[in-house]
């Protein structure tokens, strides 16, 4: 990297005043800069260098700022020039201060750089200074080593030529350093006694946030070396400070001084002494277009929020995190850990502009927190990731949770289903138009490891995408074996979606499975799904009206936060460093939850059920890890279940039915057949209901035989739960269905004030029993051999008067 490098290999020392009296400067820096405690502050760093493993000495520009004002303008102005002198201070220093052997290099690395720019404002009047970058890494090569500096002999006169810096292109020495030996050309590379470095080429692509209207996010080439390596992967947000630099061909840099070219047009005798191919000594000799790239000496996280730390690293404990905050902000955690309300807190905190929605709050909340991944002794890994899927009508604020997560997460992508194909979400194999090697460009899954991948119109995205990411919800790897390439990439995500109904608006007399547009096995990888209707409700109307308006008459006031999104983020990273194990209460709690579930969906007395399996048990699992350590719990408590549960009872089993109609009795159609293939097969012909033709011929009106869902259940549960106590005084006894209507009807005698009431009610019961038997299979019609009569064909049942009832063994009464 010395400007004069031609000259010193000709063997002329050109003295840099400036440089040399910089290097001084810096080394009275670090031996002279100390803390607080008055002790040298990078002595402890210097003495870290004598590993085998450490070559980087990392220094505060600002330090630099605050001891020599003069010294830190000329390495901001002259960066590329003063760097060789820096790092020799630094060599300097740590071999006055240790046993260090005299072969090794050091590098120096600048942290805290004041002043960031964007990928935009590059230009080449920036070229040399020092500069902090930032944007977001898509794109990662293999680690190669690089020449740096390189030991030639002479193949004339067998002289050694030592320490030929490489310009970022195979650079041999302008002239033999033998007076004698004229030769230019013949020189062939020691590689024992040359110097190596590791070399990596990364590409960042300007953020959104920084992204102008209208326009295309550009990118730049990263080459890090050193300890830089490896420091920024695939969908990191990271700040990089160092230099921008020219060069010939970035080709060159992947595989410096190695490939090879033919060489042509040699005659005579040199054309049989020379070598068949040469290097890239001839780079850009003839050619005048230059790239522009970028050599990082520092890269660091550009979320300060979390100490540099994403929020699930695998080497993290919660004394670690603890140890990363100042004490105001581990007083300010405590004081969360300790807050009654901390729930509700959290929720209104994190979407403080949404109004209601609160169990769709919490559980992107518990998304947040996360479950505790394990691997099994056979080396399985169960994901701790939650799954989260909103459904609902449109204006109903789906894309708005999705945008504030996107926000709020330190590492969120955000993408659309329709715009996405299965490469983009998991990883595409692309040429690399330098090295024209095959290299993995990480898709939206990958790039949101160890995060949140937001995707709207989750439901409009083709079925061949769909199954792209099957493997990425459930096992959170992604497996690619396509041009030459082999791998298995992680994908250790959370999935948030948004979906839209088929017909736009979600129809209540459909099930779930009817009203999306996805397959069994992605619903069944969701944890949970939520399902948002516009309904035409006056308070609420206002509320979310009035909430609104003060948003767009910029009221603040309006925006109530309990806790800052940066206390939320500290608080979340203290929490997920808990690994909650489940206690024996707890786990007998969700056997019998999960039985319950199960029962509930083989009975088929929700036809908007849609199949509970053991995915349901571990999405408990998960949530109940996830409540536990919101709570910064070691154990999963009985409570923790019970809230689960309830979400996931609220989210899955809870869909909102039609009213029932007793005048059109309900038809199962092909697709509700379908949702209920598993469960009991209904008879072919149904029997009539028993209608009480004495009471139409008196003149009585018929009444609106309508009733809501809600009281349906009602009458219905009153009923069932009768039964279930009678059965339950004697085993062996059993209601008649006259018996259980006057029963009801003795129940409602306080709400009867005429004749019409009494028979409107009367009907109503048999109707809601009819229906408890034919439809929904909760009731089972008995005569007293047990067994339904049949006529004198043996084909037609005979329909019973006053048949005897018992409720159907297999129903769970929900609560």
């Amino acid at each position: 990297m010395d400007p004069a490098a031609e000259t010193a290999s000709a063997g002329v020392q050109v003295k840099d005043d400036l440089s040399e009296k910089c290097q001084k400067l810096f080394v009275e820096f670090l031996e002279e800069f100390q803390n607080q405690n008055g002790d040298i502050l990078y002595l402890p760093d210097a003495e870290e260098l004598i590993r085998p493993e450490r070559n980087t000495l990392a220094v505060s520009f600002t330090n630099i700022e605050q001891y020599n004002q003069q010294l830190a303008t000329t390495i901001q102005e002259e960066y590329y020039r003063v760097y060789p002198y820096l790092c020799r201070a630094v060599r300097h220093f740590a071999r006055d201060h240790g046993n260090i052997p005299q072969s090794k290099e050091f590098y120096v690395a600048f942290s805290d750089f004041p002043t960031r720019h964007k990928i935009r404002e590059l230009s080449a009047a920036r070229i040399g200074a020092l500069l902090r970058i930032s944007g977001q890494v898509v794109r990662t090569h293999p680690v190669h080593p690089e020449l740096v500096s390189g030991t030639f002999l002479c193949l004339d006169c067998q002289s050694v030529v030592k320490d030929v810096e490489q310009q970022f292109r195979y650079t041999q020495p302008a002239i033999c350093r033998n007076p004698v030996c004229a030769n230019r050309r013949r020189f062939m590379l020691d590689t024992d006694r040359s110097r190596f470095v590791d070399f990596q080429k990364v590409r960042i692509q300007e953020t959104q946030a920084e992204l102008p209207r209208g326009s295309i996010p550009r990118s730049v080439e990263v080459i890090l070396r050193a300890e830089a390596v490896e420091a920024a992967q695939p969908g990191d947000r990271c700040d990089f400070t160092g230099t921008l630099i020219v060069v010939p061909d970035v080709s060159a840099l992947a595989v410096a001084g190695t490939r090879a070219e033919t060489s042509s047009r040699v005659t005579g005798k040199e054309g049989f002494e020379a070598d068949g191919v040469q290097g890239l000594k001839a780079l850009g000799v003839r050619d005048l277009s230059y790239r522009l790239a970028f050599l990082a000496c520092h890269v660091a996280p550009t979320n300060p929020r979390f100490g540099g730390k994403e929020l699930r690293q695998e080497d993290q404990t919660a004394e670690s995190v603890k140890n990363q905050m100042t004490v105001q902000e581990w007083e300010k955690v405590f004081e969360m850990s300790q807050d009654k309300n901390l729930y509700h807190n959290l929720c209104t905190s994190l979407f403080p502009t949404i109004h209601g929605n609160d169990e769709i709050k919490r559980g992107i909340l518990l998304m947040l927190f996360g479950g505790v991944a394990k691997t099994t002794m056979e080396g399985t890994s169960l994901r701790g990731d939650i799954n989260v899927c909103i459904v609902g009508d449109p204006s109903t604020s789906k894309s708005q949770f999705l945008k504030h997560v996107e926000d709020f997460a330190p590492r969120a992508v955000y993408t659309s289903g329709k715009a996405s194909s299965a490469a983009g979400l998991t990883a595409a194999v692309v040429k690399d138009e330098e090295s024209h090697e095959f290299v993995i460009e990480a898709g939206a899954l990958m790039l949101a490891d160890n995060g949140v991948c937001c995707i709207d119109e989750f439901d409009k995205m083709d079925l061949k995408d769909q199954v792209a990411i099957h493997e990425a919800m459930e096992q959170q790897t992604i497996s690619i074996t396509k041009a030459g390439v082999k791998a298995t990439l992680n994908a250790r995500t959370s999935i948030l979606a948004a979906a839209n109904p088929i017909d736009g608006r979600y129809n209540r007399s459909k099930s779930l499975k009817q009203n999306v547009n996805m397959s069994a096995p992605i619903m069944s990888r969701f944890d949970l799904f939520f399902i948002l209707v516009d309904e035409c409700n006056e308070v609420t109307d206002y509320a979310i009206a009035r909430r609104i308006v003060d948003l767009h008459s910029r009221n603040i006031e309006s925006v109530e936060r309990v806790y800052s999104p940066d206390e939320i983020q500290r608080y979340i990273l203290f929490a997920r460093q808990f690994q909650p194990k489940i206690t024996r209460e707890a786990e007998e709690f969700v056997v019998d939850q999960y039985k319950r579930l199960r029962q509930r969906d083989s009975s088929g007395a929700t036809k908007s059920a849609w199949r509970i399996t053991v995915r349901q048990l571990e999405s408990m699992l998960r949530l109940s890890e996830a409540m536990a350590r919101m709570y910064c719990s070691d154990e999963v408590q009985p409570k923790h279940v019970k809230e689960a549960f309830r979400l996931l009872n609220k989210s899955i089993i809870r869909v909102d039915s039609p009213d029932v109609n007793f005048d059109q009795e309900p038809e199962a159609d092909e697709s509700d057949q379908n949702d209920m293939e598993e469960e009991d097969v209904r008879p072919a012909t149904v029997p009539a209901p028993a209608r009480p033709d004495e009471l139409w011929k008196a003149g009585v009106p018929k009444p609106a035989l309508r009733m809501s869902f809600a009281d349906y259940k009602k009458v219905s549960n009153l009923l069932v739960l009768h039964m279930q106590r009678m059965e339950e005084l004697n085993e062996e006894s059993s209601l008649k269905r006259s018996e259980l209507v006057n029963w009801y009807l003795k129940e409602m005698e306080g709400e009867i004030e005429s004749e019409s009431e009494l028979i409107a009610k009367k009907n109503l019961a048999e109707k809601v029993i009819h229906r408890l038997v034919h439809y929904d299979h909760i009731i089972i019609e008995l005569t007293k051999t047990g067994l339904k009569k049949m006529d004198k064909g043996g084909e037609e049942p005979v329909i019973e008067e006053d048949p005897l009832l018992v409720v159907n063994p297999n129903y769970v009464l929900e609560d």
